[in-house]
């Protein structure tokens, strides 16, 4: 099995990077993931005291469970898809909103192999970052590979984002 471009050891780096920002700001953090089902949570919870900062994780797959447990909006899913620049942006507010932390991300994408269409084809990933009080950002990106390296990129740049948010 070829490696795809974030590693383990690149993920839990980063996590460990992610986790010394959070503790040394006294920030908390939860997540929304729906193509990374959980991921981005379990790499940051493989973390030693990593309850200090981390709040929760929301696995949201289907358009039902991003209403109910992420507020995303009906119109919003019918209207735009749930891979979208409006139902990341919509998630990562929900889950700020419902679950008190002080900064969230939220992941929305195609990680196939199927699924995929030719306006958002398999890679089509949406991420989207918050923190309490300000503005939400969201940034789209079209990762290559199969499935596993679509998800492992995904949180890579979910990590980076949420790095870059806290230290900007």
């Amino acid at each position: 099995m070829a490696h795809s471009p974030a590693s383990d050891d690149t993920l839990h780096a980063q996590a460990q990077d992610v986790a010394a920002e959070f503790t040394r700001r006294g920030a908390s953090l939860v997540t929304a993931e729906s193509c990374t089902g959980g991921w981005i949570a379990k790499v940051l919870t493989d973390i030693a005291g990593s309850s200090a900062w981390f709040e929760c994780g929301v696995v949201a797959y289907s358009y039902e469970a991003k209403e109910a447990l992420l507020g995303v909006r009906p119109e919003t899913l019918e209207e735009h898809g749930a891979v979208s620049r409006e139902t990341a942006i919509e998630m990562v507010s929900g889950a700020l909103a419902r679950y008190g932390a002080s900064v969230a991300v939220a992941v929305t994408g195609i990680a196939g192999p199927s699924g995929g269409t030719a306006d958002k084809p398999v890679g089509t990933v949406w991420i989207s970052w918050k923190r309490r009080g300000g503005y939400a950002q969201a940034e789209l990106f079209h990762f290559d590979g199969d499935r596993e390296a679509v998800r492992r990129q995904t949180v890579a740049a979910a990590l980076a984002g949420v790095r870059k948010i806290l230290t900007s």
